[in-house]
């Protein structure tokens, strides 16, 4: 005789507590099927470098049978030359989310863990608000404590006694900063990461996924502070989204707390290709970072001047407050247009629209339409 079936809240029970009202992290929209302007996820518009396309190309033979570079070797040695260090003081993941999972595993206990005579607070992960949305979704999937920040009303970094007023655990375990931020796209100086680098006894992670599209990086601060790592990835200025390759740069004992909680092949072998051949192209991508950064600001002024107060960005997006209408009814007016960009629900920002730097042809239909729907059109 067949078994009945188990019950829903049967089945529940089975599953750790933390995990069953954990709200998963929402990726933006990946439309199918219409002609979209897609501004939504940050993506680059500029394919990857021909040289890049033709390294991958070529990676398609026989080696598909066989698993990839563990550690990816190469990768790892072409980013520390870059970077003046040594191979050993660099991790190459999945995206850089996969790092970022990886180090809520290394460097912080859940909740149950005892604190008592700790130099830091073991359980604690700390992070300002509002960042990134992945960053409490890892915390609670490891039931770790949270400490949310609040950031000003601007979106700059809280100083001196506004800071401590505002939470901030200088022995929480773990920090994530990113920087240059995300959502608003506001870039901090290496004077203030710095502040709040010598502040914290646990690892400080700088989430730099924006960097190249920045007035500045933090990457100095590897050198100044054991604690601190810095995340980078492929995606958003490399047009490498698809193959999802992201590393971590810091201190050696960091770097192999890391790869001990890493899956043994986590980084595909065309992923590893397309990366290196990146690296050997960089003209091609500065030149790519500066006609993003030209637009960026051609449309920030732009939309300025239809009444959205726009925000100062360093990175390929800008944070904006539409004019006349709610940002949610602004969001909807133009996915009717066939234009995707990102609207948050989070109340400290609903009332913005993220807009990513798209091509040329892009934002000017983006502005043409912000044009008819302020003038009512």
């Amino acid at each position: 005789m067949a078994k009945a079936p188990e019950k829903p809240e049967s089945v529940q029970r089975l599953i750790r507590p933390s995990v069953r009202g954990l709200h998963a992290y929402t990726p933006g929209e990946q439309p199918k099927g219409r002609r979209i302007i897609k501004l939504n996820t940050n993506e680059n518009p500029a394919p990857p470098s021909p040289k890049v396309l033709e390294a991958v190309k070529e990676a398609v033979d026989g080696r598909l049978r066989l698993y990839p570079d563990p550690v990816a070797s190469e990768l790892r040695s072409r980013l520390a030359r870059l970077y003046r260090l040594e191979p050993d003081q660099v991790i190459i993941g999945n995206g850089s989310d996969d790092l970022l999972a990886l180090a809520t595993r290394a460097f912080a206990e859940p909740q149950h863990a005892s604190d008592s005579g700790a130099a830091v607070d073991r359980s604690t992960i700390q992070y300002f608000v509002p960042s990134y949305s992945l960053y409490p979704v890892l915390s609670r999937i490891h039931n770790a404590r949270i400490n949310e920040v609040p950031l000003k009303l601007d979106f700059s970094i809280p100083q001196g006694a506004a800071l401590k007023k505002a939470g901030w655990n200088n022995r929480a375990a773990m920090t994530f900063i990113t920087t240059p931020n995300a959502p608003s796209g506001r870039g901090y100086s290496n004077t203030e990461l710095r502040k709040l680098c010598a502040s914290l006894k646990g690892v400080v992670i700088l989430d730099e996924a924006y960097a190249e599209f920045a007035g500045q990086n933090a990457v100095e601060l590897i050198h100044e502070f054991p604690n601190v790592l810095v995340s980078r990835t492929f995606s958003k200025a490399y047009s490498l989204c698809f193959q999802r390759i992201g590393y971590f740069m810091g201190n050696a004992q960091l770097i192999e707390a890391l790869d001990k909680v890493r899956d043994s092949y986590n980084v595909n072998g065309l992923g590893q290709c397309a990366a290196v051949a990146t690296l050997k192209d960089n003209g091609y991508y500065r030149r790519n970072f500066k006609a993003i950064i030209a637009r960026r600001k051609k449309t920030a002024d732009e939309l300025a001047s239809l009444g959205f107060r726009v925000l100062p960005s360093q990175t390929n997006f800008l944070l904006v407050e539409p004019p006349s209408m709610s940002a949610e009814e602004w969001f909807a007016e133009l996915r009717r247009r066939n234009i995707i960009v990102r609207w948050f629900s989070s109340p400290d920002i609903s009332r913005f629209l993220r807009i990513t730097i798209g091509s040329e042809e892009e934002m000017e239909i983006l502005v043409e339409n912000c044009r008819g729907i302020a003038l009512g059109s």
